[in-house]
């Protein structure tokens, strides 16, 4: 009777610990996931950026071209 408790009792310990365990592992993995979509975020703005200076580029370099004729 004595065995059948202590075993109880280590394996809820253990069962709590491989739950902690899990829920820890899919928290990383979360973070993990929200960061590369920041990532991917972070060079899609920069990218639209450059664009951005590339047309206003284009467009004073075409309007530079307008007045000289």
């Amino acid at each position: 009777m004595v065995w059948m408790k202590a075993a109880g009792w280590l394996g809820s310990l253990l069962a709590i610990l491989a739950l902690i365990i899990a829920l820890l592992k899919s928290i990383i993995g979360f973070i993990g996931f929200l960061t590369a979509i920041i990532k991917v975020g972070v060079v899609l703005l920069f990218v639209a950026l450059f664009l951005f200076v590339a047309i206003l580029g284009y467009k004073a370099w075409k309007s530079g071209q307008k007045s000289s004729d």
